[in-house]
Order: structure tokens, then C-alpha cells, then sequence
């Protein structure tokens, strides 16, 4: 099952909660585990979606390249006057 119809079904529990002819108890408690599963898929989702903007097309992962420019002494000397 896809992270995103998981979190269509949950969805649709959420919704449905009101009318299941629990008592308030086990509701809170349902509603308090269904959260939970929405944030850690929610977390999934989004960390998935990061992770894939970093990638190009090749699938490689792009990085910041930084590369300092070294100067040799010799070419700092000053001229005599």
C-alpha cells in the first residue's frame, strides 16, 4: 500500500470516528493512534520528497561543490621600489 493511500484511508476513519457507535474512550484513543500514523507518514512523505529534489536525473545526489582557490606565495611578491 502507497504512503499516499494510507493516508487516505486514515483520512477516511478520521471522518467516519463519529458515527462507529464506540464508546468516547476507545474514540479518544482510536483518534490518538490514527494521528500518530498521519504524522510519521506525513514525516515519510515529505522526507521522501526532499530526499528525491536532491537527486538529478540520473538518480546521483546533487551536492554543493566548494573548491578554494589556492594562491601561491610567488605570486603575492611586491616589487621592490
Amino acid at each position: 500500500m502507497s504512503k499516499e493511500t494510507c493516508v487516505f484511508i486514515l483520512g477516511v476513519l478520521i471522518l467516519s470516528t463519529p458515527f462507529m457507535g464506540f464508546p468516547h474512550e476507545y474514540k479518544d484513543w482510536f483518534l490518538i493512534v490514527i494521528g500518530i500514523l498521519l504524522m510519521i507518514t506525513g514525516y515519510r512523505l515529505r522526507r521522501f520528497a526532499f530526499l528525491h529534489s536532491l537527486e538529478d536525473e540520473k538518480g546521483e545526489r546533487k551536492a554543493d561543490v566548494f573548491t578554494e582557490s589556492n594562491v601561491s606565495s610567488s605570486d603575492h611578491v611586491i616589487p621592490p621600489v
